[in-house]
């Protein structure tokens, strides 16, 4: 029977060894799916699946990941890439998509303004903010909008690598989605940031402009796989009610 969302979110812990069970492949994909459906800064889905199954592709990617059990001994591997070099395809499909759904005879009033409000977000705001040259447009950019943050507040997230850690968000999203998804349905990950990115990239062919957000390793825990009870600081710690 599968886990409710908080009942998922107890079981998933990060597992460092896996039993020799072999996963449903089908279910593993139906969790990125799931992945997929992340929230994501400005619908842009700045992100990449590579879901890995091949025995040679696991080992070469288990040696990136420096032997470290949770990668030597997973089943299956899914690799979540960010892209934020991707803005401009996935803005397209965004006015693709609004275009698609308000193409009617008599809109409203009301969604004559919204569609005029989101095509002007995605042909004007998105690039603003996105496009750049060499980091230096971005560092302009950056100075004016702190200019015009001190009359009002204004987005100041615009430089390159300002950009990065939003893509990165964005994966980062996507990749508990999936991993919640998969305690759901009683499979195991963890969620490895120790890897040689660069190797990785040569092992899945990827684009140089791509950044490896982190590997997870897939598989059903083995009892030594957890490595002690769940610790965290204590909840009224982080949490402040203002």
């Amino acid at each position: 029977m599968e886990k409710t969302v908080s009942e998922a979110i107890a079981y998933r812990r990060s597992t460092r060894v896996y039993k020799e069970d072999v996963l449903d492949t089908k279910k593993v994909k139906q969790c990125l799916v799931n992945a997929s459906l992340a929230p994501t800064s400005s619908n842009l889905q700045l992100w990449e699946f590579y879901h890995v199954t091949n025995p040679e592709t696991l080992k070469q990617l288990a040696q990136a990941c420096f032997n470290q059990s949770a990668a030597k001994t997973a089943k299956q591997l899914v690799v979540v890439v960010a892209r934020k070099d991707l803005w401009k395809k996935r803005a397209k499909a965004n006015i693709d998509f609004l275009n698609k759904v308000f193409d009617k005879e008599d809109l409203t009033e009301r969604e004559i303004k919204r569609k005029k409000m989101a095509l002007s977000y995605y042909t004007k705001l998105i690039p603003t903010i996105y496009f750049d040259f060499l980091g230096i447009l971005g560092y302009i950019k950056f100075m004016v909008f702190q200019v015009i943050g001190l009359f009002k507040p204004v987005y100041r997230q615009v430089r390159q690598s300002d950009m990065r850690i939003v893509a990165h968000k964005s994966a980062g999203l996507a990749a508990q989605n999936f991993m919640t998804s998969m305690a759901a349905i009683g499979y195991d990950t963890c969620p490895m940031e120790g890897s040689d990115t660069l190797r990785v990239k040569q092992v899945l062919d990827l684009p140089r402009s791509a950044e490896v957000n982190m590997v997870i390793g897939c598989g059903i825990r083995d009892d030594k796989g957890i490595y002690g009870p769940r610790f965290r600081v204590p909840f009224e710690q982080v949490y402040f009610e203002k």
